[in-house]
């Protein structure tokens, strides 16, 4: 498959219009979403650093692939689709949370012996849960905004910059939410303030890693799409699903 000339064009021009990668980054996005709060939310595991271990929850290790495609669904596709793709992954993390809860309260059959070890790996706090959902829709409305905003102020330059600056807003506004809501009144406040600092540290590192990876990736979906979109004069509410 050829690739296309890439043309610069606005968000409102391409309303309606079909792109052939769309669909895949939307499923990829919603894929690692559910993945890394199934997989990984639940398990602790460790750094060694000079001797000393640091604890740090294994989610944090692909979760901020979430925000990286996320990045790459603004700058190629627009914040609109991007916003549609953020309403599909709330949806989804509401419906795992419900599942969740309806499979874990089910009996379990006579001579099953794992449902212990099932509620250890999928029974959810309600509270945590509440948490992070909150903070997964305002974190990446946020990453999305300011990565789109950026992209006009910046001319399409220094992607990097987009990619770096959104996510150190976005995923701070994330930990800012989800640890006071979910561990305030449990967790000492310095832990709170601590545990949020780091893990929003790490976060902002991973993305900053993963540059190159997000501008092979976001050069060859232009390519293949054809165009690159500008949100000139792009409506953010993000109560809408239009694109």
């Amino acid at each position: 498959m050829n690739d296309s000339p890439v043309v610069r064009t606005s968000a409102s021009s391409q309303t309606g219009h079909r792109f052939r990668y769309y669909d895949f980054v939307m499923a990829a996005f919603v894929t690692v979403l559910l993945l890394s709060n199934v997989i990984g939310a639940a398990k602790p595991t460790f750094i060694t650093i000079s001797g000393e271990q640091w604890i740090y929850g294994a989610g944090i290790l692909f979760f901020p692939l979430g925000y990286v495609i996320g990045d790459i669904l603004t700058e190629v596709y627009g914040y609109a689709r991007a916003r549609r793709v953020i309403w599909a992954g709330f949806a989804a993390l509401l419906f795992m949370a419900f599942m969740s809860w309806v499979v874990v309260s089910l009996p379990p059959a006579e001579g099953w012996e794992g449902q212990a070890a099932y509620e250890s790996v999928f029974g959810q706090v309600p509270r945590i849960v509440a948490a992070s959902i909150v903070a997964f829709w305002a974190g990446e409305f946020v990453n999305s905004y300011v990565m789109a905003r950026m992209k006009v102020w910046t001319q399409g330059k220094a992607l990097w910059s987009r990619t770096i600056g959104s996510t150190v807003v976005g995923q701070g506004v994330d930990s800012l939410i989800f640890y006071p809501l979910a561990f305030w009144g449990i967790w000492e406040p310095a832990v709170v303030f601590t545990v949020m600092a780091t893990n929003w540290l790490l976060k902002v590192l991973w993305e900053a890693v993963l540059t190159p990876v997000t501008y092979l990736v976001v050069g060859w979906l232009k390519r293949r799409e054809g165009v690159d979109i500008y949100d000139e004069d792009t409506d953010f509410t993000p109560f809408s699903t239009s694109t």
